[in-house]
């Protein structure tokens, strides 16, 4: 799935989607859906954004936190 932004969806729990958007610097990122969310799962949970509007984005990059997960790939 190609987006235009690093997004976490309520909706996409357990598809086994992996995700590839581009950021403004020309920086391609990928990384499974799943995968960073099983691994963070109490932090997405305990955001206000992910309880109201059921997803969490970031526009730019992939946040810190997720960078440790091992489908996470930038090019």
């Amino acid at each position: 799935m190609k987006t235009k932004r690093f997004v976490i969806r309520k909706s996409l729990i357990g598809k086994n989607v992996t995700i590839t958007f581009t950021n403004k610097k020309g920086q391609t990122w990928k990384y499974n859906h799943d995968d960073v969310y099983n691994t963070h799962k109490d932090k997405f949970e305990s955001m206000e954004c992910f309880a109201k509007y059921k997803s969490y984005t970031n526009t730019n990059v992939v946040p810190a936190f997720a960078r440790a997960c091992e489908s996470v790939e930038v090019k």
